[in-house]
């Protein structure tokens, strides 16, 4: 996460909803898994981080028919042949992000090589 001139990692907010980190851009790491429904994510004002920063949702699905008009969903999968290969298919929702896809692709491809 150099790229973000950040010190430490992005970490999972396991045991709060969201982590919050001061980088070049914010970056707001929300789990809500445990959220009932997208009311409590209304009532932590959680639809304002999205105007501010780089939103990162773990279990984004549960949130999802509130989430910006505009955003990559990344998927990870277990490949079925090797527990220790992960799968990450991307997703663009709404115009924004639909040239990432591909340059996403073709990096992850090139990093593994």
């Amino acid at each position: 996460m150099s790229y973000f001139n950040l010190e430490n990692e992005i970490s999972s907010p396991t045991f709060t909803i969201v982590n919050e980190y001061n980088a070049t851009i914010p970056i707001y790491h929300f789990d809500v898994y445990r959220l009932s429904d997208t009311s409590e994510f209304f009532d932590i004002g959680g639809e304002e981080y999205f105007q501010n920063g780089i939103c990162i949702i773990e279990w984004g699905e549960l949130i999802e028919s509130i989430l910006p008009k505009n955003y990559l969903k990344i998927s990870f999968s277990k490949d079925d042949t090797n527990d220790s290969i992960r799968i990450l298919k991307f997703e663009a929702f709404g115009d924004r992000f639909n040239g990432y896809i591909g340059t996403l692709q073709n990096t992850f491809k090139e990093d593994l090589n």
